[in-house]
């Protein structure tokens, strides 16, 4: 009988790269940022994207998202181009910094992309309270950014990604900014959520740990150009993750592999 990663694999990708290539033209000459990039994502993939500062993990979340273009290449989401993706809201995208307006409260942030969508007042504040409950902040929906302290806010901005009600998630190192401690706490609400939901998401970060306990999968980027080096599959540790994981040989074997993987790709040399 095929397992559910079979299923998986049998599935369309979710998203779709082939041989993409960016180059920016400057004044004085061609800044390369990815080269020959192929990677498939599947339904219910928790995908992180790992490299030194420069590599182009960015980059390529925003080609994703339809907010960079290619030079050369295809790219497809949800079987659509990147445009096409963008334009019918296929994807949720949460930020390095939580970008709230500090005049709004909690759920008039979350509601605010439902509203310029035109979505009924009853729908967006139902979608609002379904989505602060996922992130764990039932009860704050009238507090202000102000009031909330960097981890609530990043919870907010997660739920305000997840209002569009996509099965893509962008996340752009958004607990880069944290202490270690609120970090942690927020990779462990992050996996409940992604069991609870089954999204697809793309996760930025330079924090190895944070890869590995987060992910189904880690691509481990090289120094710029931005090349694939290594793609590491997580499946051996247990889908339902607590902390203590960290200390368990597979979980450090994995972790090895990511460091001899940045380590072999010059990422130090900076």
């Amino acid at each position: 009988m095929p397992g559910q990663d079979d299923a998986r694999e049998a599935s369309p990708p979710i998203v779709d790269i082939r041989h993409l290539t960016l180059t920016y033209q400057t004044a004085d000459k061609p800044v390369y940022a990815l080269s020959d990039i192929n990677l498939t994502i599947h339904k219910g993939d928790f995908i992180s994207l790992i490299g030194p500062s420069g590599c182009g993990k960015t980059t390529l979340m925003r080609v994703i998202a339809d907010l960079e273009q290619p030079t050369s290449g295809d790219v497809t989401v949800n079987g659509m181009t990147p445009e096409a993706a963008r334009l019918q809201r296929a994807y949720g995208y949460v930020f390095q910094a939580p970008a709230l307006y500090p005049w709004r409260s909690v759920e008039r942030n979350v509601t605010l992309p439902l509203e310029i969508m035109g979505l009924p007042k009853e729908e967006r504040l139902a979608r609002a309270r379904r989505q602060l409950e996922l992130v764990g902040l039932a009860g704050f929906e009238k507090k202000f950014p102000w009031q909330l302290s960097g981890g609530m806010q990043q919870r907010v901005s997660i739920a305000r990604a997840l209002g569009f009600e996509p099965q893509l998630l962008l996340m752009d190192e958004p607990f880069g900014a944290l202490d270690e401690i609120t970090r942690d706490h927020l990779n462990l609400q992050l996996t409940r959520l992604w069991l609870q939901t089954r999204k697809t998401c793309i996760f930025v970060t330079h924090s190895i740990a944070e890869a590995v306990f987060l992910s189904t999968r880690i691509i481990v980027m090289s120094p710029r150009p931005g090349r694939i080096l290594d793609i590491i599959d997580c499946s051996d540790l247990p889908r339902e993750r607590s902390i203590d994981i960290r200390e368990s040989p597979e979980f450090q074997r994995i972790a090895h592999r990511v460091r001899e993987g940045l380590m072999q790709g010059h990422s130090y040399d900076d």
